[in-house]
């Protein structure tokens, strides 16, 4: 189980739905969208939510960042084999956060990192590892403490995973941890109609599914919010149904009890 907090983080947990989860872990995504910014720096655990992610959402995560790793010349983009759910999977290192504007004006970060850029607020991540056996467990809503026993073996199991694109992204100023360094950023406001029309249209579609496959989430369930980047996993949904099924087996058991009381009376 986890600890919940706010603000007071010392291992500090987010749950995210599949693939978005592994993706992040495995160093493919480099940047983690949010609503909300980023109350943190330094290391964040990363958790995959209950829900068994659908072959077409994969695929369209897939085929996402494959097309914008293409722009930066890399072809033989490797995914996990694999996308569990209700595991602790491993860590990433947040060491900004920046506006979606900012980071797809940044130009000192490869174009496909700029690519990702789809939500409000950019949490930028470095130094992926995972865990070489992921652990079962709870997660929760927005981020939580990991429990002391559970952060003490999950750390004695992590191992650096080689990106197929490390980046090292240039610190935000400390004063304004939503703005980069001053000059750092190259306006491209006035243009970005026409830098939409000049992007191939396998991209422009991969961009669309990608949207496409992390809305479908917020349609199925009210309760869930769900972005471009693996937007907040929501757990009370899975709570209400785990609910349910207790309910349906008390009531079960207790015809069961009711029925054995009555055979024996007889």
């Amino acid at each position: 189980m986890g600890s919940r907090s706010k603000g007071n983080y010392t291992n500090p947990c987010l749950t995210l739905h599949q693939p978005w989860a592994s993706l992040l872990v495995y160093g493919i995504k480099r940047v983690e969208g949010r609503s909300w910014p980023a109350p943190l720096r330094g290391r964040l655990w990363i958790h995959a939510a209950s829900k068994v992610p659908d072959s077409d959402t994969i695929k369209a995560m897939e085929n996402f960042y494959r097309e914008i790793y293409a722009v930066n010349g890399i072809a033989d983009l490797k995914f996990p084999e694999h996308y569990p759910v209700s595991r602790l999977l491993g860590c990433v290192e947040v060491v900004g956060c920046v506006k979606c504007e900012e980071l797809a004006c940044w130009k000192e970060v490869p174009e496909g990192v700029r690519l990702e850029a789809q939500t409000e607020f950019c949490w930028l991540c470095e130094q992926p590892q995972k865990l070489i056996i992921p652990f079962e467990m709870r997660g929760y809503q927005r981020i939580y403490n990991l429990e002391r026993k559970i952060y003490e073996a999950a750390v004695r199991g992590l191992r650096p995973v080689q990106a197929p694109l490390p980046v090292k992204f240039l610190l935000p100023e400390p004063q304004d941890p939503l703005s980069l360094k001053p000059g750092s950023l190259v306006s491209c406001f006035d243009g970005s109609k026409a830098a939409e029309d000049k992007k191939p249209e396998g991209l422009l579609a991969a961009i669309a599914g990608a949207r496409a496959a992390a809305t479908q989430f917020s349609k199925n369930d009210n309760h869930q919010s769900i972005t471009m980047q693996g937007q907040d996993a929501d757990v009370s949904t899975r709570t209400r149904e785990e609910s349910e099924e207790f309910e349906k087996l008390d009531s079960e058991l207790i015809k069961r009890a009711d029925a054995k009381t009555q055979r024996n009376a007889e």
